[in-house]
């Protein structure tokens, strides 16, 4: 188990203020933020790589704040791969383990091991600088794999990926996960990538810890406006959350009131995923749903998905496939209905 707790650490302008959060055994824990949040700098810390002000890390109940990175058997897969271009790719795997006093023969054996986990058998005679931007993201991970490390940092492993291979290259880090079990720390700013891997999210944003949760919680559940901008949930209001006539909780923004599911009252705001919201010419049943109509003021054509904007008001950005933008026949200035549940209503 990995236990930050107060943790604090200022580097010039720039600090990290109580970081405080655990990873459990065989978790994949997702360090989510935007650049400059504050990702790489966490990650260095805990791997023993900057000053600690205040604070404590521990890994496997061993506190480990004052030492090395050598001395907390911790894996460091950088972004910029930090390969060795003289070396050929089965060295660059080796050269951690060459530091820890292991026989030839537990090296070649742990060598072997990563690369028949990895699929490296290719690429093993290539000197580093022949290496694609993926290629070199790989052996950076066998190298870091190769020592057995207590934990597994991994900043921006997907960063030199090619777009059209991304999602092949998640599942093969989720099924290597699955295999090793191994304790991973993953940063990224990429909120889908966080999702399609992380067992737990942690939200960075201007040096601090602003949200943790499950993938789930996150997306769905945002508790600020920071982290509701930061995974696209677009919708975002500003509001006042009290009881209708009926006794039920409704959210009151710029005289449209939205029936919502919380317990909480007063000035609010109010999240909706564009993509929970229903577009329909002729107005659908709506118990238990919101349903309003409302007209299309913008139309976000992004190939296979469109992005309508639908003034109600408030303006609703709502999501939907091309072929409906199409089957549908909808085009700007024409009045649709937007409808979603109240469930799908997020308060914070």
């Amino acid at each position: 188990m990995i236990e930050i707790q107060d943790l604090c650490v200022v580097l010039g302008h720039f600090s990290l203020k109580d970081i405080t959060f655990d990873v459990h055994d065989g978790e994949y824990f997702v360090l989510l933020g935007p650049s400059g949040a504050g990702k790489t700098v966490l990650l260095e810390s805990i791997a023993g790589l900057n000053p600690i002000r205040n604070g404590q890390v521990k890994i496997n109940g061993r506190d480990v704040t004052r030492l090395n990175l050598e001395k907390r058997n911790i894996g460091f897969a950088y972004q910029d791969y930090v390969l060795y271009h003289h070396l050929s790719v089965r060295d660059n795997i080796s050269f951690g383990l060459q530091w820890r006093r292991k026989t030839r023969r537990e090296i070649e054996d742990a060598i072997d091991r990563v690369i028949e986990l990895l699929h490296l058998e290719p690429l093993l005679e290539r000197r580093a600088w022949t290496l694609s931007g993926g290629e070199s993201q790989k052996i950076a991970l066998a190298r870091a794999i190769a020592i057995k490390p207590d934990l597994l940092l991994l900043d921006e492993p997907l960063s030199a990926v090619d777009p059209q291979v991304k999602e092949t290259t998640e599942r093969e880090l989720k099924e290597l996960h699955n295999r090793l079990k191994l304790t991973t720390i993953h940063v990224t700013h990429d909120f889908e990538e966080a999702v399609a891997l992380g067992d737990h999210i942690g939200v960075i944003g201007e040096g601090r810890i602003v949200q943790i949760g499950t993938p789930e919680q996150i997306f769905r559940h945002p508790n600020s406006e920071f982290v509701a901008r930061f995974v696209m949930t677009r919708n975002i209001f500003e509001g006042e959350v009290s009881d209708n006539s009926e006794g039920q909780s409704v959210f009151c923004v710029e005289g449209t009131k939205l029936a919502v599911v919380t317990t909480q009252r007063g000035k609010l705001h109010a999240s909706i995923r564009p993509e929970d919201i229903l577009i329909s010419r002729e107005p659908l049943p709506s118990n238990p749903f919101n349903s309003f109509r409302g007209t299309i003021t913008r139309i976000a054509d992004r190939g296979s998905v469109v992005y309508l904007t639908v003034n109600v008001p408030p303006d609703f950005t709502c999501l939907i496939l091309h072929r409906s933008l199409e089957e549908m026949d909808l085009e700007a200035r024409q009045k649709v209905f937007v409808t979603f549940k109240a469930s799908a209503v997020n308060i914070f």
